[in-house]
């Protein structure tokens, strides 16, 4: 199952005028359940952070964090990615919105080093498609100022590329789009810390609750549309019909505390 074709012909749609384009990141961060912990997390920090910050978006992909994160206008936010068309389209958006503390640059994070630069770090969707993951840990730890907070959101090692039901079910899986299954918790922390990370913390999400929502928000959309075209006439219908479960499912997500999960939300400091 091909994930970036769909996520292309969606950005073209929603990228016609910057009000569908503003429509499109609300609607992602109400599907996408990943962004809900995110959304938190950054809360958290924000609150014990005030005044000038400077933040790095690692796999900046279509700028939606991007575009929440630089609300502030205290906030300098630089997106980095891998995909140059990605690059070019989040900055003629972010001119046309004259979002000024907000820029792109093209960067390989294996390369990509900016010495004591950065504040918070954000990280999403992105180490699970990087083999050597170890190599951007350590630059993620130099890049960080003293005090500075690393924020990865990243699937686990229980199902968290779909490779269980793709094995079992015969569905499809985003595999062939990882170089790893997910990330053991533990394997993780201790990356991180190889990396010169002394603090470390992870924890779980998608469990039962967060599985059924991915599962109705974004997995049979996007095999549907896989198999053909047409389903982009039919996906506002689908989605009449099951957005209060997914969203439901997500609220009972966030809210409860699991022993194991297809997600993690991992964060390190530097001390």
């Amino acid at each position: 199952m091909k994930y970036d074709p769909i996520k292309k012909s969606l950005g073209k749609v929603f990228n016609r005028h910057p009000l569908l384009r503003k429509l499109f990141y609300a609607l992602l961060n109400l599907l996408l359940l990943r962004t809900w912990f995110v959304k938190r997390e950054f809360r958290k920090w924000k609150k014990s952070h005030p005044g000038q910050r400077n933040i790095l978006d690692a796999g900046s992909g279509f700028g939606q964090y991007i575009f929440l994160m630089s609300k502030n206008p205290e906030y300098k936010v630089l997106g980095v990615d891998v995909k140059e068309e990605q690059i070019e389209d989040c900055s003629r958006f972010f001119r046309k919105i004259k979002r000024e503390n907000a820029r792109f640059e093209y960067a390989d994070l294996t390369q990509f080093r900016r010495p004591e630069s950065f504040d918070l770090i954000l990280s999403v969707d992105v180490m699970e498609h990087i083999l050597e993951d170890e190599k951007v840990f350590a630059n993620f730890y130099e890049s960080l100022k003293k005090g500075g907070e690393l924020l990865i959101s990243t699937p686990s090692d229980q199902g968290g590329s779909d490779v269980h039901d793709h094995d079992h079910e015969g569905e499809g899986s985003f595999i062939d789009e990882h170089v790893r299954d997910g990330y053991n918790i533990e394997d993780i922390q201790q990356k991180l810390k190889n990396a010169g990370f002394q603090q470390t913390e992870a924890y779980y999400n998608y469990g039962t609750p967060g599985k059924i929502s991915w599962k109705l928000s974004m997995k049979y959309p996007i095999l549907m549309l896989n198999a053909s075209k047409i389903f982009f006439v039919i996906l506002p219908f689908y989605y009449l019909f099951t957005f209060p479960f997914s969203l439901t499912f997500n609220y009972l997500d966030v809210l409860t505390k699991h022993k194991s999960g297809t997600g993690l939300i991992v964060k390190a400091w530097k001390r």
